[in-house]
This record gives structure tokens, C-alpha cells and sequence, in this order.
């Protein structure tokens, strides 16, 4: 459950979470013993531990964020590692502080999974990871190290308005995998793995809708296992993937299209879910205004042609260019 903080004057010291006790300390296995609220946390690639800083309103010194950033693959300090809005870029006054959004591993809830359970362990499960994210908020506003020696950053404050909610967390539960339907064309490791593919790229699909890139990435598992981590190329979303074997009617929308559990670590990053909402709506309106079938489109080279030039006449990019390596 991801949450958005500022750092003022003044103590906004939420109220002590009921189940702070067992969040504080747990250490779960893929953290070596380390508790989980905490600023040490494993390298995705190496696995081995490392320590964060948390510096809030660090100012927008080019070399000195750069430098921060550069540790740790990116989250050196994590109050830039995904910071959505910095004051310093503003007019004075404009921004009181920083807009830190706090969607980090330390937050993510793998006691269990919510997907094919009760409702009521389904709604208990997300309460708990509620639970994990405002014992997250508090062990930072009451203990955690400050760079001075000190502890606990009451300056932080929850901003409900930036959320859209009344507590401050996310209207809703951020799943890193969904449901996957059974598709026309299925993404696996040995299209977009760096280790397979080198050089050459991504397989290559002539009914490609769009193109993504990111790290083969999955985050330690309810069934405990640990992070996965490899280089992947650049890739290309085929059109098969959106639709299912047998169903005629329906469109995948988003993360939900045919990947595996390993290539869904590289597909189910926004971006590629942004291209694969806007590629499916089209797509829905295609067939709505030629009376085709998207199955059909998807087989038919002349219907498919007629698609993607509607594609690419909307910006959408369904090619890297020659000559893009991985990362």
C-alpha cells in the first residue's frame, strides 16, 4: 500500500499502528536476518545487503544527486528514489516540500497472496499490508537513523490530497502480478533474456502493438523465494498477446496479458501497461468500426496493417530502433 510524504516543521507523528509490534520485527528470510523496517535492504542483482540513507528535501544539486544516486542501482537515498515532485524545480513557495512517494520494497507484503482466497482473507491480507506501510510511516517519524546521529523524522507528513483518500495511503492494493490470461502468443524468458537473445535483441513480432524495456525483475515471493534479477533486451508487446485462445470477446488490458511469471518482471512495468491499455482501447474501436473480429485482425495481414497504421498514426512506437541494447 503505497503512501506519499512531506517533510515540514512540526511533529505529525501518526498514532502508534496496532500491529507495529510485529512489523518492527520482522526479518523476513530474503532480508539475511535484517528487519524489514529498516534502511537495509537486499541488492536486487547481487542479493547482498545494503545500507540506504534517507535524506528528506536534499535540494536539486545536479552532481550531488547524481552521486547519491548512483549507490545502491539507483536508491541511494530513498527520498529521491521516487520522488514525484521536487520543490526545487518550482517557484518558491510553491511546494512546502518535497513529494516523496514511498513505494519501496520495504513495504511489500508477501505473508500472503491475495488471488484466488476469500474474500475475507483477500480484505484481511490487505488490511495487514495497511497495516505494514503506516508501521513503515511511524518506525521512520519515531526511530529511524537520521544522517546527525539522531532518530525519527517527525516532520513527515502524510498527504491524503495527493493520494485522493482520507487516510493518506493509496486507494488501493498496488499488485506487482495479476492474473494472466491463456493468449494467442505467450512471452517467455528465451524472447527477451539478455542471456538467450545477446546482441541480437528481442524476438521480433510482426503484429507488435508497442515496445518496453526493463530488467527480468521479481520481488521476493509469498512462497519465499527471492529476488530474481537479470538483464533483458528491449522488447516489443506482440498483439497475441492481448488475446485470449478461446474467448472472442475479450481484450487484455494491462500486466493481465500472456507473460509467464518471469517475463511478467519486465512486462508489468506502467509504461508497457499504458501501451498495452491505449493498444487494446484502439484495438476495441477497430473492430467496432470495421466489423471485424480482433482475432482476425490479428491473423489477417491486410486488417492488421490497417490497425497498426491507426497505431502509429496516434504515436504509438511498435519497433526499437536498430542498434538498442540492453542496459
Amino acid at each position: 500500500m503505497c503512501f506519499v510524504v512531506e517533510h515540514t516543521d512540526g511533529d505529525h507523528t501518526i498514532d502508534r499502528p496496532e500491529r507495529y509490534d510485529f512489523w518492527r520485527t520482522y526479518a523476513p528470510a530474503a532480508w539475511g536476518g535484517e528487519q524489514l523496517l529498516s534502511w537495509t535492504a537486499p541488492n536486487p542483482r547481487t542479493l547482498a545487503l545494503e545500507k540506504r540513507s534517507f535524506t528528506p528535501n536534499p535540494g536539486d544539486d545536479p552532481l550531488a544527486v547524481d552521486a547519491d544516486q548512483s549507490k545502491n542501482a539507483g536508491d541511494g537515498n530513498l527520498w529521491l528514489f521516487r520522488r514525484i515532485a521536487a520543490r526545487d524545480l518550482h517557484a518558491p513557495g510553491f511546494y512546502a516540500s518535497d513529494l516523496c512517494l514511498v513505494n519501496w520494497p520495504s513495504i511489500d507484503y508477501f505473508l500472503g497472496h491475495v488471488l484466488d482466497v476469500p474474500r475475507d482473507v483477500e480484505e484481511a491480507r490487505i488490511a495487514d499490508a495497511r497495516q505494514l506501510s503506516l508501521s513503515m510511516l511511524y518506525w521512520m517519524q519515531t526511530e529511524a537513523p537520521r544522517p546527525d546521529g539522531g532518530t525519527g523524522f517527525p516532520g513527515l507528513r502524510l498527504r491524503p490530497d495527493v493520494m485522493g483518500s482520507a487516510d493518506g495511503l493509496a486507494q488501493a492494493a498496488y499488485h506487482r502480478e495479476s492474473r494472466r490470461i491463456r493468449a494467442v502468443t505467450t512471452v517467455t524468458e528465451n524472447d527477451v533474456s539478455y542471456a538467450v537473445r545477446g546482441d541480437r535483441g528481442a524476438t521480433r513480432y510482426a503484429d507488435s502493438v508497442g515496445v518496453g524495456m526493463y530488467r527480468i525483475d521479481l520481488h521476493p515471493s509469498t512462497g519465499g523465494d527471492t529476488y530474481i534479477d537479470v538483464p533483458s533486451t528491449p522488447f516489443e508487446i506482440p498483439l497475441g498477446a492481448l488475446l485470449p485462445r478461446r474467448t472472442t470477446n475479450l481484450l487484455a488490458g494491462n500486466k493481465n496479458i500472456g507473460t509467464t511469471h518471469i517475463t511478467n518482471g519486465c512486462y508489468r512495468l506502467h509504461p508497457v501497461e499504458w501501451n498495452v491499455g491505449e493498444a487494446a482501447g484502439h484495438l476495441a474501436a477497430h473492430c467496432l468500426a470495421t466489423g471485424r473480429t480482433p482475432h482476425s485482425v490479428q491473423s489477417e495481414p491486410d486488417q492488421l496493417a490497417d490497425y497498426q497504421a491507426e497505431l502509429v498514426a496516434t504515436g504509438v512506437e511498435l519497433h526499437w530502433p536498430d542498434g538498442v541494447y540492453p542496459y
